[in-house]
């Protein structure tokens, strides 16, 4: 197969392991960065063109691996959904990753299918404020914006005097945010699973450095290999089904009322949890394009 690499950076990590995988498995990897492409959107038909060092080419593949980065969600989203229209399969289509990366729509997905998160809540009213705090439990809570990654944009308010001004703040910037419930029994530990087709193929625990709350492996942050219990796998398997992702990383943390679901991040690293787990991430992405793509091209997957 020739299976095209949706990539702002051939030498990350996650590229480059997926280029291996794919080439040990007999396929034909190319990288390619969306920003140096261009789309001929026609009824009969529809291409893709990539322009690099003056040169032009046109993109034909067999199959995309997309790692979209959020800074670039939209052009990327659109050259995907281009190889889509022209019956390229996808492994992740452009509709699930627009759907996960916004937050908010995101939460009110999983929450339609009653699929367990810490409380949450938005508001863009000023005099709300108040409102928005007592609704999550008062303080400590954590304000978060809508677009955020590697824990960038997330903050803990620990009385309800800094999660007002907090908020405020935030508003005055015309950020839109979500205010969430602390899970403090979670002691600053989260867990990644690596979810693949239908199954969660690896996981690791996450824990905060000291003095901080957000256990992101960018933020310093350890990791070890752990040992899921069915319901976590299961809750996990289902909150990428419902962002109607087929390659997922959905946060999870440990709360008195069981798992919760944090985030379900559409183009998950595989630095950290293939190191962490010592399994070939990378090569099971390539064997799942294998068999899926065989049932031909991308069908909807998730609502909303």
């Amino acid at each position: 197969m020739k299976i095209g690499i949706l990539s702002r950076n051939a030498r990350l990590y996650s590229t480059r392991r997926l280029v291996e995988a794919a080439k040990q498995r007999g396929h034909t990897p190319q990288v390619i960065d969306v920003l140096k492409c261009f789309m001929n959107i026609t009824a009969n038909r529809p291409t893709v063109h990539s322009k690099v060092k003056g040169e032009v080419t046109q993109l034909n593949f067999d199959a995309v691996i997309p790692r979209i980065g959020a800074s670039i969600t939209a052009y990327g989203t659109a050259v995907l959904r281009q190889f889509e229209v022209s019956g390229v399969y996808s492994i992740n289509e452009s509709i699930a990753i627009t759907r996960s990366r916004d937050k908010l729509r995101a939460h009110q997905l999983l929450a339609r299918k009653g699929v367990g998160m810490p409380i949450t809540s938005y508001a863009h009213a000023a005099n709300a404020t108040e409102e928005l705090i007592q609704s999550v439990g008062g303080a400590p809570l954590i304000v978060k914006v809508i677009e955020s990654t590697h824990g960038n944009g997330v903050v803990l308010a620990e009385t309800n005097k800094a999660a007002e001004s907090l908020i405020n703040a935030f508003r005055s910037l015309n950020a839109d945010f979500l205010v969430q419930e602390f899970i403090k029994e979670a002691g600053g530990s989260d867990i990644r699973c690596f979810v693949v087709g239908e199954r969660v193929i690896a996981a690791m625990q996450r824990s905060a450095k000291e003095g901080e709350f957000r256990s992101n492996l960018h933020r310093g942050g350890s990791a070890e290999v752990i040992k899921l219990k069915p319901d976590e796998r299961a809750l996990a398997v289902r909150a990428a089904k419902v962002m109607g992702l087929d390659v997922a990383g959905v946060d999870l943390i440990r709360s008195a009322h069981g798992p919760l679901v944090i985030e379900v991040n559409s183009s998950p690293g595989l630095e950290g949890i293939e190191t962490a787990t010592g399994k070939d991430v990378a090569g099971a992405i390539i064997k799942y394009i294998e068999k899926d793509s065989l049932k031909g091209p991308n069908k909807p997957k998730g609502k909303g």
